[in-house]
């Protein structure tokens, strides 16, 4: 530990680090946005899919439930069973094509 002065000056920033530090805060702000998760949700397809396996289901279900009911009260078991399951079907496919095609005209007005 002299009282000497160095021989060399020490050496100043250089430029060239600085673009490179603020290039690469860059790509670490662009990486970031690209990997942020996007919005979490159901999208219009996955509500009308959801919505028709309802319907479906809900027309089958209660088409069977109605069907097994009357038979079971007048004693017309498996014909009424297969005349509800049948109306229950028709129901939910008739719900289906309903919904779909007035989803189809709400996306043309806009």
């Amino acid at each position: 530990m002299s009282d000497k002065e160095p021989e060399r000056e020490p050496i100043g920033e250089d430029a060239r680090i600085d673009a490179l530090e603020e290039r690469l805060r860059a790509a670490r702000e662009r990486e970031e946005q690209r990997n942020k998760p996007r919005v979490s949700g159901a999208g219009s397809s996955d509500k009308a899919g959801s919505r028709a396996l309802a319907d479906l289901l809900g027309g089958l279900i209660g088409g069977v439930v109605v069907g097994w009911t009357i038979g079971w009260f007048f004693d017309l078991n498996p014909g009424a069973l297969l005349v509800g399951l049948f109306l229950g079907i028709v129901v939910a496919f008739r719900n289906i094509i309903r919904n779909s095609s007035s989803s189809s005209d709400k996306g043309s007005d806009s």
